[in-house]
C-alpha cells in the first residue's frame, strides 16, 4: 500500500493514543451521520445582493451594458485572471463548453485524436466528442493521475495525435514537467482540464500554465459555485479571440470584453466562426465574483480537515487502504474531497459490504469503478476505449470517493472518520 502522506504523518505524531481511535466502538454502537453529504458551498451575502440588484435591472445578458461599462461577467473574468495569473479569460455556461473550445481553438480537426486520462469525469470525453475528436486514453495510477510512461507509449503508437488534454481529476496533478516534455518531444499540443484544480499550484504557479490553455469550473460541487459555469483561460491571444467569438461575441461585441485581445486579433473571425451561444450570464458571474475573495480561507479549511481525516484513517485502518499521494511539484494542494484505495486483499463482496455499511450509517461513498459511475471509462459508450486499460480498471475497482462539505462542522468529520473506519473493519470481519 502507498505510504503515509506528510500531512498524515504530522497528525499521527500528534495523536496521544492509537487506542483512542479503535475501529471497534467501545459501546457496541455504530456512529451515524445525519448531515447531508450533498450540501454545496453557499453563495456569500455579497453575491446574493449582487444577484438581487441585477435581477431588479433585468440586465442579465453580458452584453446589455452601456459603452464604457463593465458587465458583471467582465468583472468576474478580471478577478479570475488575477487569481490564476492568465492573461486572457472568457466566461462560459459550463466547463464542458470550455473544454470543447480548448480543442476547437487549438486546431483540432474533425476525427482528430485527443489523448486524455482514462480516469476522469465523463464530461471530458464528452467534450472531445463534442469538438469532433476521438478520445485515446492513457492509464491512470494509484495516485489517480496520468501515468507518464503510458502517455509516451500512446504518443508513439498514435503519431497523428496532436492534442493531449490532461485532466486534474479531483485536484490531483500528474508530473506536469514530464508531460510537457513529452508533448514537446512528440509535437503535441498540451491542454489542461482544471475543473477540479482551482487553487492548486504546481511549483508555486497556478495549475493551467504548463499547457497553452486550460478550463476551470463553477459547477456547484467545485471551489466556486454558480450552479453551472466555466472559464477558458490562456495567454494565447488568437485562442482567446476565437473562444470569445465561438461563445457568442458576434459583430463588434468583443469590444465589451476586458480580458480578451484587441480588435486587430479578432479581424474577420466573427464572420468566419460559428456562434455557439455558450456565454456566461451576468447572474452567474454576480454570485461567483465574491467567492473569489474567500478561496484561500476555504482552501486552508479544507486542507486542515483533510489532513486530520486521512491521518485518523491511516492510523486506524491503514492496513486496509491507501491515500493517494501528491506528485512532487504540487506546492499547494486543494483537498475538498477524500479519495482512498481499498486493499486488493479485500474481496468484491467485502468492498460492497463496506459501501453498504457506510450508506446505512448516513455516509454515501462512491466506488469509481461501479458499473454505473460516470467516472468509469467502461461507461463511456459514446467514446469507448479501443485498447485495454488494465491498470486503470484495477485501480478503479478499489478507488472510493467521499465529499467533504465545507458547511459541516469539524466534529462531523470525526463522525466521518468513525463511519469509514467502523464500516471497513466490519466488512472484513464478516
Amino acid at each position: 500500500m502507498t505510504g503515509y502522506t506528510n500531512a498524515a504523518l504530522f497528525f499521527i505524531a500528534s495523536l496521544t493514543s492509537v487506542g483512542a481511535f479503535s475501529a471497534v466502538p467501545k459501546t457496541g454502537e455504530r456512529t451515524v451521520i445525519t448531515r447531508d453529504i450533498k450540501t454545496p458551498d453557499p453563495v456569500p451575502f455579497e453575491g446574493q445582493q449582487n444577484a438581487l440588484e441585477l435581477m431588479q435591472t433585468g440586465r442579465m445578458y453580458r452584453y446589455n451594458v452601456a459603452p464604457g461599462e463593465e458587465s458583471a461577467v467582465s468583472q468576474c473574468e478580471i478577478e479570475v485572471t488575477k487569481y490564476t495569473g492568465h492573461k486572457y479569460c472568457v466566461a462560459l455556461n459550463s466547463c464542458g463548453s470550455a473544454l470543447m473550445l480548448l480543442l476547437k481553438t487549438s486546431g483540432l480537426e474533425h476525427g482528430g485524436e485527443v489523448i486524455s486520462n482514462a480516469f476522469t469525469f465523463g464530461a471530458v470525453p464528452s467534450a472531445i466528442e463534442h469538438a469532433g475528436g476521438k478520445a485515446v486514453y492513457v492509464e491512470s495510477d494509484y495516485n489517480h493521475v496520468m501515468d507518464v510512461a503510458d502517455l509516451e507509449i500512446k504518443l508513439k503508437t498514435h503519431p497523428n495525435c496532436k492534442h493531449v488534454m490532461v485532466s486534474h481529476m479531483r485536484g490531483k496533478v500528474a508530473d506536469m514537467d514530464a508531460i510537457a516534455d513529452l508533448c514537446e518531444k512528440y509535437d503535441a499540443i498540451l491542454l489542461e482540464d482544471c475543473a477540479h484544480s482551482l487553487g492548486v499550484r504546481w511549483q508555486d504557479k497556478h495549475t493551467g500554465h504548463k499547457g497553452i490553455a486550460c478550463a476551470i469550473s463553477s459547477q456547484s460541487y467545485k471551489m466556486i459555485n454558480s450552479g453551472e459555469g466555466g472559464f477558458f483561460l490562456t495567454d494565447d491571444a488568437l485562442m482567446a479571440a476565437k473562444c470569445a467569438v465561438y461563445a457568442g461575441a458576434y459583430e463588434g461585441l468583443s469590444s465589451k470584453h476586458v480580458t480578451v485581445p484587441g480588435p486587430e486579433i479578432f479581424g474577420n473571425l466573427p464572420n468566419e466562426l460559428p456562434n455557439y451561444s455558450v456565454r456566461m450570464s451576468n447572474l452567474a458571474a454576480a454570485v461567483i465574483k465574491p467567492q473569489m475573495k474567500t478561496l484561500e480561507e476555504r482552501i486552508e479549511k479544507y486542507n486542515r480537515r483533510y489532513a486530520k481525516l486521512t491521518a485518523t484513517l491511516e492510523s486506524r485502518v491503514g492496513h486496509l487502504l491507501s491515500i493517494p499521494v501528491n506528485t512532487p511539484g504540487v506546492t499547494t494542494p486543494v483537498h475538498d474531497s477524500l479519495q482512498m484505495n481499498l486493499s486488493h486483499d479485500m474481496t468484491d463482496d467485502q468492498v460492497q459490504a463496506f459501501l453498504d455499511g457506510c450508506a446505512k450509517h448516513g455516509l454515501p461513498v462512491e466506488l469509481f469503478g461501479h458499473k454505473s459511475n460516470a467516472r468509469n471509462f467502461v461507461n463511456w459508450g459514446f467514446a469507448p476505449a479501443d485498447e485495454p486499460l488494465p491498470m486503470t480498471a484495477k485501480m478503479l475497482s478499489r478507488a472510493c470517493d467521499v465529499r467533504m462539505p465545507l458547511m459541516w462542522d469539524d466534529a462531523d468529520f470525526d463522525d466521518m472518520a468513525n463511519v469509514l473506519a467502523e464500516s471497513l473493519s466490519a466488512a472484513v470481519e464478516e
